[in-house]
């Protein structure tokens, strides 16, 4: 045994002195990554209407107030390095629907999610990311346990108030809200629908929320039967819908918890200033109008002359 030189002692002894760890940085406590993928978003709309990146910064703000998370956003639908899913506890596809998912544009785009959910990563789906072709419907059913699916599902704008949720980890700290918002409901499901937990109901047939009416889940997780865990919300039409204090924290609830996060009693936080939840709007070129039809004026008549 080599003995321990007079020089290192003395460092070791000040070391020790001052407190100080010898511990490597390799083992520090690693952050918990989240990573934020948002759609393309489009350049000719209505500001605030699907915007996907004002969506997923806000996010990004909002999960970075959680001790030990790393949210990382990522744009225009899948990054450019793959590598950015290395590590990631959870994946969160906010993104149009109906096939324009950039994930499943190719088949190793299919073949790399499918590989993160194996892996027990994850998954969560807001608003269109939920609507899938039929060619697509049993293997995303397998990622998040229901899905819209064309002729089956229904969709539109209503007014909805939420103010029951069933006891769930996702709807600690939940506080009622009211919107009008753009909704995707008539979610087709698993067989008996095992594993998946309704959180939140709409239908444009009634005002109030209801639960038990399977035809009207909006939002609802998923524990994958292979491992993992999946939250979906069909919500979020315009980025205005942030300002609603529970449904932010419903969502932010979702996201932690499909990453394996243990949710706070009083729910996780999800703060935001006003101000700077509209000063991540994307500048958008309005749609132009449609040309309005002129009216024909009525034509008269000709009234038949009387007989005398």
């Amino acid at each position: 045994r080599v003995p321990m030189s007079f020089s290192r002692m003395l460092i070791l002894s000040i070391c020790c002195g001052l407190g100080i760890s010898s511990v490597s940085a390799d083992d520090a406590p690693t952050k918990r990554k989240i990573v934020l993928v948002a759609g393309e978003t489009a350049k000719v709309d209505k500001v605030g209407h699907h915007d996907y990146l004002a969506g997923c910064e806000c996010l990004k703000v909002l999960l970075s107030q959680t001790d030990g998370v790393e949210a990382v956003r990522v744009n225009d639908g899948w990054p450019t390095d793959e590598a950015t899913f290395d590590g990631a506890a959870a994946i969160v596809f906010y993104t149009d629907g109906g096939g324009k998912q950039a994930f499943l544009s190719s088949p190793e785009r299919i073949a790399k999610l499918q590989s993160l959910v194996d892996a027990g990563i994850g998954i969560v789906m807001i608003h269109q990311a939920v609507d899938y072709p039929d060619e697509f419907v049993n293997l995303a059913k397998s990622w998040l346990g229901g899905i819209y699916q064309t002729g089956k599902s229904g969709r539109g704008h209503w007014d909805s108030e939420h103010a029951d949720f069933p006891d769930h980890p996702v709807t600690r700290g939940v506080t009622a809200w009211k919107i009008n918002d753009g909704w995707l409901n008539a979610i087709q499901f698993i067989d008996e629908m095992k594993g998946v937990s309704p959180l939140v109901w709409s239908g444009k047939d009634y005002v109030e929320s209801r639960q038990g009416i399977d035809a009207n889940i909006v939002a609802w997780t998923y524990e994958r039967p292979n491992g993992g865990r999946s939250f979906s919300f069909t919500g979020l039409d315009a980025h205005a819908a942030w300002e609603l204090a529970g449904m932010r924290q419903l969502v932010v609830n979702g996201v932690l918890w499909s990453a394996g996060a243990e949710i706070p009693a009083a729910g996780a936080a999800s703060d935001i200033e006003k101000e700077k939840l509209y000063g991540m709007l994307t500048p958008r070129t309005p749609k132009p109008k449609k040309p309005t039809k002129e009216k024909k004026p009525a034509e008269k008549k000709a009234v038949p002359a009387s007989k005398t």
